[in-house]
């Protein structure tokens, strides 16, 4: 069974899933780009988030407004009168924050959420202000995709003092689940960098000269999906050894450049792991640049399963990619109901994602499980 054909199996099970998502909504707010997939990314079930298993998702005792920092006031967020501010972290020029974004307004818009929203452009600093201007606008409760897992310390603390609970998605924050911030829901960063160290190993017979794209420092994604590469290219493939690493923080441009300079302090590079698709594309311009061929004198290995990205897998530039599922809307929004419910939420939700390879690359993209 191809890991579309898994996704696809798994998907059917959506609607009885304990989180009861509603898998339209969250399809429809996936769909970027156009092409012949467009329609099957509206309309199939199969691009929607689901949970992992209980025994790898669930994190500690649930948490609930009366936990919540020692309590919090009850809201319904569904009203059309409570205000929920949405904190992007990212300039929507990305996909995956293009997606994201969609997602949680496509969902506030089903549910009759009254939604404010601001985007950082990859700035901690103002992350932390606007998260401080949507208090100070009325928001009763926060979904914060994080710019820096560390950095948002004073407005965290804003919104502990003024008793507004805080969902984070996609990336961590620092701080107490259930005092300082209600949950986390993300993908497995260091389990999808496990399975990029095997991709790269079998594209290149375990035998490589590896470069590394990491993304931006100080945030979880980047540290778990590091730590994972170099631990399992540890644990299974001594052959395989990493001779430069570099951030080109999570951006083409910077990937771009990061990969030409690499590819001139060193020739011998034959691999690369770029810890998200936008650095691989870069990448993938600085390998030709420098006239050789991706795929074959240099095998290249991401992780997001963004639609451009996927399509260099299926073209055999890229040897696999590992996708992390954007699509936050319903699984925040059920997260918040479950949390000003009886059933509370978990400290940490962990999202099943994809898995693009030749083998099934094609086939994904024509069925829009891709964004």
């Amino acid at each position: 069974m191809t890991a579309t054909d898994r996704v696809r199996t798994t998907a059917a099970a959506l609607t009885a899933a304990a989180l009861c998502l509603v898998a339209t909504s969250c399809t429809n707010s996936g769909s970027e780009g156009g092409g012949s997939s467009s329609k099957a990314s509206s309309d199939s079930s199969a691009a929607a988030q689901e949970v992992a298993s209980p025994s790898q998702s669930a994190s500690g005792p649930a948490c609930t407004y009366k936990d919540y920092a020692g309590g919090v006031p009850k809201v319904d967020v569904t009203d059309g009168k409570t205000v929920v501010g949405f904190s992007q972290s990212e300039s929507t020029s990305n996909p995956f924050r293009a997606t994201e974004t969609k997602s949680i307004e496509s969902q506030a818009k089903k549910l009759g959420v009254k939604l404010i929203q601001r985007n950082a452009n990859a700035d901690v600093n103002a992350q932390n202000s606007q998260i401080e201007d949507m208090i100070a606008q009325g928001a009763k409760v926060l979904i914060v995709a994080p710019e820096n897992s560390d950095g948002l310390g004073p407005a965290l603390a804003k919104a502990k003092a003024k008793k507004i609970p805080v969902l984070t998605i996609d990336r961590t924050v620092g701080g107490k689940a259930c005092d300082d911030f209600m949950s986390f829901i993300g993908s497995d960063f260091y389990g999808q960098a496990k399975i990029a160290a095997d991709d790269l190993a079998k594209a290149t017979g375990s035998d490589g000269h590896v470069a590394i794209l990491t993304g931006t420092p100080g945030n979880n994604v980047s540290t778990d999906r590091t730590k994972g590469f170099q631990d399992q290219l540890k644990a299974k493939y001594p052959k395989m050894k990493v001779v430069a690493s570099q951030t080109a923080n999570f951006t083409q441009t910077e990937g771009q450049k990061v990969m030409e300079q690499l590819l001139q302090a060193h020739s011998d590079i034959d691999a690369v792991y770029a810890e998200n698709d936008e650095m691989a594309l870069g990448a993938l311009q600085a390998i030709r640049s420098a006239g050789r061929t991706p795929g074959k004198d240099i095998q290249v290995v991401s992780i997001d399963g963004t639609r451009q990205a996927v399509q260099n897998v299926a073209s055999g530039a890229l040897a696999a990619d590992i996708e992390t599922n954007p699509r936050f809307g319903p699984l925040a929004f059920q997260a918040l109901k479950d949390f000003y419910g009886t059933k509370g939420v978990q400290s940490k939700v962990i999202i099943k994602d994809g898995h693009f390879a030749k083998t099934n690359a094609q086939q994904a993209l024509d069925d829009g499980l891709v964004y």
